[in-house]
């Protein structure tokens, strides 16, 4: 059967990525298959649980479209390599939605139990779950990207059991609900006994019943957690609006805490958003680790929008730089590190500092390629006093100097790929260096950028002439290997661009 040019893509990507496993397999799952039939794409499994058995390092996983109709959890034990992920993948252009509604409430009836290392799982939708969503335990190194959670009846995703260095980017936690007391399901918990390094990006978390992000610990100390570009607002409310009562708490972003208080959780967010939760947007609630908070916005919440008062363990350290607060309060320590955050007396905040204040934009639907909706709510006004108006802290600005809060005026957050015929690049994978190839004369100046992913600029190059087709050389030593996007600006400001994959060696 005849494959489309997005799976043949990313195949190529895939199989680029498992050097170790040359002749991967790929195996297809759908609502009418078999798992009596050989898993084919004309003659699916049935079952995930049986393309996850068959399934090597390496090896590749489609769901196909629709329900799949989950009545226990799916148990994902077996662990790739750093060479060799194992990928569990929607088939491109559809989504498979694990509806795991017949479950009943409690025990271990999750919707997924990643226990294994390695897994790159994409494109699903997790809903109904007696219990968690998914739960990543003792797991390390997995990427869930572009997965949903809600309506399970307890935390969306929750990583714990030392679970390490997995990544969750551009994924959804919403609805989520445990009753009788709504006291535990939050939209993303790495908590309780949770390990080192996981890391969120791009993630959205709203209307969960307990917390948008949690980091309460017991059984473990000394986690960290890292959370950059991501959204909490509204929680502490069930999916109809309404208040569950005082055991659903209502934070937007709870970095930790701990039964006897003594426990620490080293927490970083960057440009991060809280708004509307029903109690407080930041919140230390007894967290006795370092926290770190640059250009995050607060707003709005019925609590403080930030409350970080109370005392460390020796050698931590609390941190905010470049932040900002609207319609709330702040309640910092005394030996808090601050530099140019909006409350520090230089600034006055008004409405007439933002585009705009309506937040129903950031409920609608993400962006083709997974990434959060481009709105103008809490984005800085062109004639704001607070652009440019912070200090460098290493991340990526446009002017003078940074802006205060979590969006930078001009930031290309969104970085997409222009499939005009006209640019042709190779190698790709690239090792080091890329040639490049534009098939229409040029006369003036060309612009040649290179991006990574969120946005950030690696380097810049201006080449000037006079008509002609053109080819250039781009060396890459300084960029890591992953995906970059290659953007070529013209003489009449056309834009071309190419993803491309450095991966050394190739």
């Amino acid at each position: 059967m005849k494959m489309n040019a997005r799976l043949l893509l990313l195949l190529s990507v895939i199989w680029m990525s498992t050097s170790t496993h040359s002749f991967a397999s790929v195996y297809f799952v759908a609502p009418g298959g078999s798992d009596m039939d050989p898993g084919s794409m004309a003659s699916p499994y049935a079952t995930i649980a049986k393309g996850v058995s068959v399934a090597q390092p390496g090896d590749t996983v489609f769901l196909r479209g629709g329900n799949y109709t989950v009545l226990s959890s799916i148990n994902i034990h077996k662990s790739g390599t750093v060479d060799s992920y194992y990928y569990l993948l929607s088939y491109p252009g559809e989504r498979a939605v694990l509806d795991c509604s017949s479950q009943a409430m409690g025990g271990s009836n999750r919707g997924i139990l990643l226990t294994g290392s390695y897994w790159h799982i994409e494109g699903i939708d997790i809903k109904g779950a007696g219990d968690n969503g998914m739960k990543i335990d003792n797991g390390h190194h997995n990427r869930i990207v572009n997965c949903a959670f809600y309506r399970n009846r307890d935390s969306g995703l929750q990583m714990g059991n030392g679970a390490s260095y997995n990544q969750v980017i551009n994924c959804d936690s919403y609805y989520n609900a445990d009753p009788p007391d709504y006291g535990d399901a939050d939209g993303f918990a790495a908590k309780l006994d949770v390990g080192v390094e996981n890391y969120f990006y791009g993630c959205r978390a709203w209307l969960n019943c307990d917390d948008g992000w949690d980091g309460y610990m017991r059984g473990a100390d000394n986690a960290s957690t890292i959370v950059v570009n991501c959204w909490a607002f509204e929680n502490g409310y069930l999916e109809d609006g309404s208040d569950p009562g005082a055991a659903a708490n209502g934070n937007g972003f709870k970095m930790g805490g701990s039964d006897d208080k003594t426990l620490r959780h080293d927490y970083t967010l960057k440009n991060c958003l809280a708004f509307k939760n029903k109690a407080k947007g930041f919140d230390q609630n007894s967290n006795m680790g370092s926290m770190i908070l640059y250009n995050c916005t607060g707003y709005n919440n019925l609590g403080d929008n930030y409350k970080i008062y109370k005392e460390l363990a020796a050698g931590e350290e609390l941190i905010l730089k470049n932040c900002l607060e609207y319609g709330g309060k702040v309640d910092l320590a005394d030996f808090a590190i601050e530099e140019k955050n909006s409350w520090d007396g230089t600034f006055t905040v008004s409405d007439d500092d933002f585009l705009g204040l309506d937040e129903s934009p950031a409920y609608g639907p993400r962006q083709a390629d997974g990434s959060l909706p481009e709105i103008p709510y809490m984005h800085l006004s062109e004639n704001s006093d607070l652009v440019d108006a912070g200090v460098d802290i290493g991340l990526p600005f446009f002017g003078i100097a940074p802006d205060l809060g979590c969006f930078e005026r001009g930031f290309i957050s969104n970085i997409k790929e222009n499939e005009d015929p006209v640019l042709k690049i190779w190698p790709n994978p690239a090792p080091e260096r890329i040639n490049i190839n534009l098939e229409t004369p040029v006369q003036g100046n060309i612009e040649i950028s290179i991006y990574d992913m969120t946005g950030k600029l690696i380097k810049s190059s201006i080449f000037h002439h006079s008509g002609g087709y053109r080819n250039y050389i781009m060396d890459l030593p300084e960029a890591k290997d992953g995906i970059y996007l290659v953007r070529i600006t013209g003489p009449d400001k056309k834009i071309v661009s190419r993803k491309i994959l450095k991966k050394s060696g190739s």
